[in-house]
């Protein structure tokens, strides 16, 4: 139940806030390049468990890629369902997901020199969703879907803050919303830094990356969270 917020300038051009939501004993690896072999140039965070990443960026060929969860609407036994996590290494890599997936459900969302989009799967269909210049919010349903509480909350507010483009320092007014949306408790429908277990999820807000990608230059931050599913005052 990972969170996105994305403003879109031009095609190759947008700036995003990404936040993670997994189960804490599942052990990941910071911002690095993780994949010499195999994906040179990509840096991401890496999942250890099954050494793919929840998100994945390739500086060279300015590619950027964030995995989210998306509910299934069959069932697909767990010793079927392969790792989600080359997903994103994929996509920067310049090979988008295709066809049928032996894969639990995903929103993939996608930024590169043709455009930004989302590829969703949900267990039957794959849909590629074009993300429009603007500010846009997704999570583990459609984008900007008012019916996600989190997303009916704090869209309005960060297009408040107005096209990135015309900030110096949009990292930090958004960085700042995302503070403030803490406020609320983590257990709450409307949180973006969250606590999912009583929801029925293992999961909690663990980490945000900030990012930007353009035609002349790149940036990724990384931020871990001092504790799970809490902000540091």
């Amino acid at each position: 139940m990972c969170t996105v917020v994305i403003d879109v300038a031009e095609a190759g051009t947008a700036r995003l806030l990404a936040v993670r939501d997994e189960d804490p004993e599942r052990e990941w690896d910071a911002l690095g390049e993780w994949w010499p072999e195999t994906h040179p140039g990509v840096i991401g965070v890496r999942d250890r468990r099954a050494g793919g990443a929840w998100l994945a960026m390739n500086p060279a060929a300015r590619r950027l890629a964030v995995l989210l969860n998306r509910a299934d609407v069959v069932d697909l036994p767990a010793e079927l369902a392969l790792s989600r996590g080359s997903l994103a290494l994929e996509s920067v890599s310049g090979r988008s997901p295709e066809g049928t997936l032996p894969m639990h459900g995903f929103n993939l969302v996608e930024v590169g020199p043709e455009g930004a989009r989302v590829r969703s799967w949900d267990g039957e269909r794959l849909v590629e969703t074009p993300i429009d210049a603007g500010t846009h919010m997704i999570a583990h349903d459609d984008l900007d879907d008012d019916a996600t509480a989190r997303i009916a909350t704090w869209l309005p507010e960060f297009r408040a803050l107005g096209a990135t483009s015309d900030s110096l320092d949009w990292a930090g007014d958004w960085v700042a919303l995302l503070a403030e949306s803490a406020r609320l408790s983590p257990e709450d429908d409307r949180a973006i830094i969250r606590d999912n277990r009583p929801h029925g999820y293992p999961t909690q807000s663990l980490l945000y990356c900030t990012a930007s990608i353009a035609p002349d230059a790149v940036d990724l931050d990384y931020r871990a969270l001092p504790v799970p599913a809490h902000w540091a005052d």
